[in-house]
């Protein structure tokens, strides 16, 4: 049965090759194309009080993760984020809804107010089509601001869902 956990330092040996695919294809995300293992794991692995998770198939093979936590520190940080990929094999299988509803729960969840995606590729049709049927808007987009392999420079959207949460304080008060 496949399931949504916290990811392992373990399971970073299987995310590793499809974050370094889908990174290095330069379609989807701003991360250096030469970041070493070492240093894509510690972009993609978050200390809370942010978590990644991992889906993992029947098989044990992880097909796709998620990070998140606080869009910004301090007074921010009632503002969650998130960031997602997922593998060749895992696409088309619902892996990328099923982690985005497990964000939006995570974030809700430990009390955030809202989740901001920073940066989403405008081209990134299917990531953008999926965000809005979660229930996040586009509020802005950042004209000519990533540099997309095959569509020269495109804009990055600003995404954002209200978690309606009755306090923005997280820290009690």
């Amino acid at each position: 049965m496949s399931e949504i956990r916290p990811a392992t330092e373990a399971d970073w040996a299987q995310i590793w090759p499809f974050w370094r695919e889908i990174v290095r294809a330069g379609e989807t995300y701003a991360y250096p194309h030469d970041a070493t293992s070492d240093e894509a794991a510690a972009m993609w692995m978050e200390r809370p009080p942010g978590a990644t998770v991992v889906w993992v198939d029947d098989h044990g093979a992880v097909l796709g993760s998620a990070k998140m936590g606080p869009n910004r520190p301090g007074n921010g940080d009632h503002i969650g984020t998130a960031s997602f990929v997922v593998s060749p094999a895992g696409r088309g299988k619902g892996v990328g809804r099923a982690l985005g509803d497990y964000v939006v729960k995570w974030h809700r969840r430990n009390g955030f107010h809202g989740i901001q995606f920073n940066a989403v590729v405008e081209t990134n049709e299917t990531a953008v089509r999926l965000w809005k049927s979660l229930g996040f808007n586009v509020i802005g987009t950042v004209p000519e601001s990533f540099r997309h392999p095959e569509h020269g420079l495109v804009g990055l959207h600003v995404m954002y869902l209200p978690l309606q949460v009755n306090s923005p304080a997280r820290d009690g008060s």
